[in-house]
């Protein structure tokens, strides 16, 4: 049957690409069997389904839909060359499912942050802000395992070198955050390399400031650029519940990589 985290994309003959389409395919079912096609770790199936009238004499599949999905992160890098950004160093994936959320269009704003909810032992902070949807300043074109990415026109600032593997090591570095208004901070960490050779990087917040103000490592703050020697060396991802002050990063090359492909 119907599994979370399965794709909708045809409805007997028609194609489904959003909620209203879905919808408006519904009300046309008699209460016969219908074809579902969804696709499923990359694989489509074709499921046959029974549709039941509730109370008001609509049919339903007894599925609950998402189709789109919206928060608070961070961009981490932005070449004006080119156009092209990277946010959040991880994956948008569903909330309940923890499936990757496959994206056929979406759009970055600018976001002002209100308030701050500080992270503590077992439980997770958060960003506070809002935003405008409709003022889009840039695209998100893909969704992957190491941030999204997309193409801008609206950002400012100045250039760093990116650092090679080899040039990250274990010590003091800063991060640059956004957790008041729309101003971005710098703050003192400390990178320790999570896999020796790989793409991770554990973050410790030493920041006194920071500490203060949020805890440590909070949800908004995915994707928020770690400096070390005057170069762009990765993003922060995660935060670790079990201390709020320490926090998993991806380094810039696994991000640019993923760009890429």
């Amino acid at each position: 049957g119907v599994m979370p985290g399965d794709i909708i994309v045809r409805l007997n003959s028609q194609e489904i690409k959003s909620v209203e389409d879905f919808t408006k395919a519904l009300a046309e079912l008699d209460g016969s069997e219908i074809e579902l096609t969804v696709l499923r770790d990359e694989k489509t199936l074709q499921l046959t389904l029974k549709p039941v009238q509730d109370v008001d004499g609509v049919w339903r599949l007894g599925v609950w839909l998402r189709s789109s999905v919206s928060g608070i992160g961070t961009v981490t890098y932005y070449d004006p060359s080119t156009g092209e950004y990277g946010a959040l160093g991880h994956s948008i994936t569903d909330a309940d499912t923890g499936v990757l959320l496959p994206i056929s269009e979406g759009t970055i704003s600018e976001a002002s942050v209100s308030d701050v909810v500080p992270g503590e032992k077992g439980k997770a902070g958060e960003l506070h802000g809002s935003y405008d949807a409709s003022k889009g300043i840039g695209t998100v074109d893909a969704n992957t395992p190491h941030g999204i990415f997309g193409t801008s026109s609206s950002f400012d600032g100045n250039a760093l070198p990116v650092a090679e593997p080899d040039e990250i090591s274990d010590g003091p570095a800063t991060i640059l955050a956004n957790v008041s208004g729309s101003e971005v901070e710098e703050y003192d960490v400390q990178i320790s390399r999570a896999d020796s050779g790989g793409d991770r990087l554990l973050v410790t917040v030493t920041d006194e400031d920071l500490l203060k103000t949020t805890g440590g490592i909070v949800q908004g703050m995915s994707g928020s650029p770690i400096i070390q020697n005057g170069k762009l060396v990765g993003a922060v991802t995660h935060v670790l519940v079990s201390d709020p002050t320490r926090g998993y990063g991806v380094t810039i090359g696994a991000m640019l990589e993923e760009s890429a492909a």
